[in-house]
């Protein structure tokens, strides 16, 4: 497996990173965040022109067809830049679960539209109670054919406050799991908006006999879980590229602070914790690569998911209190952009299940793994 980007992935990143770097910096992420929106259009409209919007759908669907790892690459842009563009949210598992799922008109309709930018979209997953990996789905299906109706609540759909329509999961008649696209504007469709601590947006769902449209049959296990190892790694990415200009800000400011008359870079102590950000780093980039060549080679393995995501946590909390503590009182501040890298580690730390859940998961699997002797 090569862990190196090729010349295409590196301009694809550096397109992304072009596009992104120009229009955030501390003032203008914060004033876009304040929107009621809480992101650019524009931005958004950019990222369909250049094709990012559609980079994970097939060509015959009208995307780019790339895998995972140009979707790491992009994500890892998003990342150094904060871009709040629900991105990944609003796309890239909407898509994938109707690729692997939805024939005919709507599937065209659907990933067409996406990958266009016209169409909004949010995966309605996550109820009430759920970890790693989400344990149930309690909301209900009834009904077949053109009558198909959706009753349940989800709690946590990311870019839910945004959609144009939802990928639903329900359980039908049958007690199969399937995966159902409902109007966000149908009757018996009421959202909650919400916005997260590190200004990103959602809302609660609830679903009172909404009218729905199955995406294909028979049981859709595969493919939900398939979308979340996919959102768990892109997670995964995009925390390392918040990590690493964390990383950046923190050794840029111990070089131009003083203290005493000379720059805090001077302090052994500081460059050696400076160093241990960098080993965290080191790890938490090679836990990435490691999740995204499964991914990328076919495997939706949600144990290699939990091992990446279990050292992003630690990693990313470990790095986000350095970067903290060796900036003093200016890193708490809203004008000073370290906090806000810090804010967004923490929110991805804390989605799709917290270190503590990934563990659990591990240990819960740990008869599964083969035993290897020595001697």
């Amino acid at each position: 497996m090569d862990f190196e980007l090729n010349d295409e992935q590196v301009m694809l990143r550096d397109t992304v990173r072009d596009v992104l770097s120009k229009t955030y910096d501390i003032e203008t992420l914060r004033a876009v965040t304040d929107t009621e929106r809480g992101w650019d259009p524009k931005v958004w409209r950019s990222l369909a022109d250049i094709g990012i919007l559609g980079l994970t759908i097939a060509e015959a669907d009208g995307g780019m067809g790339a895998g995972p790892v140009e979707l790491g690459a992009v994500l890892g842009e998003f990342g150094r830049s904060l871009a709040p563009e629900p991105y990944l949210n609003a796309v890239v598992i909407p898509a994938s679960l109707i690729s692997d799922t939805a024939e005919g008109t709507l599937r065209e309709e659907l990933l067409g539209g996406l990958a266009s930018g016209d169409l909004l979209m949010a995966y309605a997953h996550t109820e009430e109670g759920d970890r790693w990996p989400a344990a149930a789905v309690a909301t209900t299906a009834s009904g077949s054919g053109d009558a198909v109706t959706l009753t349940g609540t989800k709690t946590t759909v990311l870019a839910g406050d945004s959609a144009d329509r939802f990928v639903v999961s329900a359980r039908d008649d049958g007690g199969n799991l399937g995966l159902y696209v409902v109007d966000a504007d149908a009757d018996g469709v009421t959202r909650t908006p919400f916005r997260t601590h590190d200004r990103r947006r959602g809302a609660q769902v609830a679903f009172a006999s909404a009218p729905a449209a199955r995406l294909g049959g028979g049981d859709a296990a595969a493919a939900v879980t398939r979308a979340d190892v996919l959102a768990q790694t892109a997670l995964c990415a995009e925390a390392v590229g918040a990590m690493e200009k964390a990383l950046t800000l923190t050794v840029e400011y111990l070089k131009t602070r003083k203290q005493f008359g000379v720059t805090l870079s001077t302090f052994e102590a500081l460059t050696h914790r400076a160093a241990d950000m960098y080993v965290l780093l080191e790890l938490a980039q090679s836990m990435s690569a490691y999740a995204t060549g499964i991914l990328a080679e076919g495997g939706a393995d949600e144990i290699v998911a939990s091992r990446a995501k279990l050292q992003i946590c630690r990693s990313g909390r470990q790095i986000g209190q350095e970067a903290i503590q060796m900036h003093g009182g200016i890193g708490m501040t809203a004008e000073y952009p370290v906090g806000h890298y810090v804010s967004r580690l923490t929110a991805i730390s804390h989605t799709l299940g917290d270190a503590e859940s990934h563990l659990t998961n591990l240990a819960e699997s740990i008869n599964d793994w083969d035993t290897v002797s020595i001697g």
